[in-house]
């Protein structure tokens, strides 16, 4: 009795293999190739399906904590693997860029959000925009009353007038 059950199970694990392998192979034709690529499939499935580690688009820095964490939870590979894995996802998954904000047009969450404002300095932004007009610059954003100018700096690339 344990004979036929022993070998049903031997095959749905054999085709379970067989299909699991198919997929991997699939997944992997479905990554660009260049450098990096196989470092990046053996590593990145060693824990889950290949396409789940490219389903991110991260900048370099986000791939670099994703991997940093990635390590800490037990991925093996040597720094020379973890570097071409980097390099691989950082080039051929990187994010979309952020679309610029445009601070004359901008509502109050988006200026909260976008540059980091409290609700009350998002609302001063917009007071300020509506009684003067326009900005034309950041050093004019930066005579709003009650902002953190060191927000607004540190994000000036990201911003339109």
């Amino acid at each position: 009795m344990w004979e036929p059950m022993t070998a049903l199970c031997m095959r749905l694990v054999f085709r379970s293999s067989i299909s699991l392998l198919a997929v991997c192979a699939a997944a992997t034709q479905q990554l660009p190739d260049g450098p990096g690529k196989a470092e990046t499939v053996k590593l990145c499935s060693q824990c889950h399906e290949i396409e789940r580690s490219v389903s991110l688009k991260q900048g370099r820095e986000g791939w670099q904590g994703t991997i940093d964490k990635m390590i800490t939870m037990g991925a093996k590979g040597t720094n020379q693997e973890w570097a071409a894995v980097l390099d691989y996802l950082a080039k051929n998954y990187a994010a979309d860029e952020v679309p610029k904000l445009n601070v004359n047009q901008a509502t109050a969450i988006e200026l909260e959000s976008g540059l980091s404002l409290k609700r009350s300095e998002a609302a001063a932004v917009i007071r300020y925009r509506e009684k003067n007009g326009n900005f034309k610059s950041i050093e004019e954003l930066k005579k709003v009353p009650g902002i953190d100018t060191a927000k607004i700096e540190a994000k000036k690339d990201r911003l339109s007038f």
